[in-house]
């Protein structure tokens, strides 16, 4: 247990040096939070040395086993540091409030109890966008490079033996150069997004912190009425785009530069997966609104569909109308849509298009057997043959993901909550989504809702970004055992 703190003091040490970006922007906008941040920084330092210093001398290499522990207590203590600052800069900001926005800002959820974001201080606004570009950043190399060593459900697919757009070996020879390829290629497309950004009309301080939101598909924005508030077609065009690119595996991405070819899109078989769900329900929802008339036009009902679909079913949460004002099904099949839609290796959430896809395959070949008994055949994705241990621990975590689900909607039930704001609230915060429905949707926030119903809702967001498994296995008798 000591090594496991000694390398979370490494953690936190790292992290204070996030806090340099909002003590700078403190300084140049004048906007009164200097010290607060400076607070911020000096007790994620101090806690990091104290944690290493104490600790140093029980150092050893770690297991998977303290894999396990190291990320959940590492994304947990981050946020309750990195809720330091909004505690100071807000007198009526409780520290639940305040570890539910961190939690929401690191796990790229986008779900938020703060209004007057219009007239917020500048270095506030970037510290909660920042937080969602370090989060969508960390969850990629968690996922591409940490996660095949668990083992957890699935993620064995990314093995340096996979096949399809991963080729033949690993991106790199370890995995510190993976992590820096990657994030290379991160921090390379949300520069084009910035600029992007800026040409479609967003100033530069609105550019640089939506552009960090839509590539962690984290979704919070510096107004109230989020990407709404600035009625251009053009930027919801910009965004619609990276969202998109973000919600591709990224390995795919460092392949694609690497080769200076587009090929591997094509090979990579999540994401055709994701342009075909997107893309397609788009066309065909704006279609359903234009018939309920809902929308005169067409390409009005296009415009609006198409952004706020591939928002909520990339897992980001820009909103730029009240979709709950829609006919039920499709703000419904939005937040079906954000379960399956986002690749493994990108910053979304959800089950991840890989797993739906191989469940799809399972079921085919299940329904194949019932016919043909003694058929053999090879479950495949794509190209990829996909083992039957695969198959079993995806379809483990698809049991957990969901009664996961079921439990903690029961659990906001108990709590008081309605039924459409509990289940859509839940499915938001497990896919790290942003808006739900009912008080909880898109024209509002989470702040409505009581304290302990805030530590349920935060739960649920590292439950999702941690890939379920992740945090339950903690929970186990065996785990504990020597």
């Amino acid at each position: 247990m000591l090594h496991v703190v000694n390398v979370l003091g490494r953690l936190l040490a790292v992290f204070s040096l996030t806090y340099l970006a909002p003590i700078a922007c403190s300084l140049i906008f004048h906007d009164g939070m200097l010290w607060h941040f400076i607070d911020g920084m000096a007790i994620s330092a101090a806690g990091g040395i104290l944690l290493y210093v104490g600790t140093r001398r029980h150092y050893r290499e770690l297991k998977p086993r303290d894999g396990f522990l190291l990320v959940t207590l590492s994304w947990m203590l981050m946020s309750a540091i990195a809720a330091v600052p909004l505690m100071l800069s807000y007198d009526s900001m409780s520290f639940t409030d305040a570890f539910f926005e961190t939690m929401s800002g690191l796990t790229t959820t986008g779900a938020t109890v703060m209004t007057g974001l219009d007239h917020a201080p500048q270095s506030v606004n970037l510290w909660r966008h920042l937080l969602n570009w370090i989060g969508g950043m960390g969850i990629i190399v968690f996922a591409v490079a940490i996660l095949p060593l668990l083992g957890v459900g699935g993620m064995q697919l990314y093995k340096a033996e996979a096949p399809g757009p991963m080729k033949d070996g690993k991106l790199t020879a370890r995995i510190a150069d993976t992590a820096k390829a990657l994030y290379l290629v991160y921090f390379g497309i949300t520069v084009i997004c910035v600029l992007s950004l800026r040409v479609a009309g967003m100033d530069w301080f609105d550019a640089l912190c939506h552009a960090f939101a839509a590539m962690g598909l984290g979704g919070l924005s510096t107004r109230d009425a989020s990407v709404g508030a600035f009625d251009s077609p053009w930027i919801e065009g910009v965004l619609s785009f990276f969202m998109l690119v973000a919600a591709m595996n990224f390995a795919t991405h460092f392949l694609a530069f690497r080769g200076r070819s587009l090929r591997v899109y094509a090979q990579d078989f999540e994401a055709r997966g994701v342009l075909i769900a997107c893309i397609g329900s788009s066309v065909l929802l704006a279609a359903y609104l234009v018939e309920q008339g809902t929308y005169a036009s067409y390409w009005t009902a296009l415009r609006h569909v198409s952004f706020n679909l591939i928002s909520i079913a990339t897992d980001c949460g820009f909103v730029s109308t009240d979709y709950a004002q829609w006919p039920l099904f499709v703000p419904l099949w939005m937040l079906f849509l954000s379960s399956i839609t986002a690749s493994s290796g990108s910053t979304g959430g959800g089950i991840k298009m890989v797993r739906t896809l191989i469940l799809i395959g399972q079921a085919r070949r299940d329904m194949l057997k019932l016919i043909h008994p003694n058929a053999v055949r090879p479950l495949k994705v794509g190209t990829t043959c996909v083992s039957d241990t695969v198959a079993q621990s995806v379809l483990g975590f698809i049991f957990l993901y969901f009664m996961s689900i079921v439990l903690l909607t029961f659990v906001l039930l108990l709590s008081g909550l309605d039924f459409m704001s509990s289940f859509t609230a839940i499915i938001a915060m497990i896919n790290n989504a942003g808006p739900g429905l009912g008080v909880v949707g898109p024209a509002g926030n989470y702040q409505g809702l009581s304290d302990f119903q805030t530590w349920v809702c935060s739960f649920a967001m590292l439950l999702g970004r941690l890939e379920v498994m992740s945090i339950l296995i903690i929970f186990t008798p065996g785990f504990w055992r020597k």
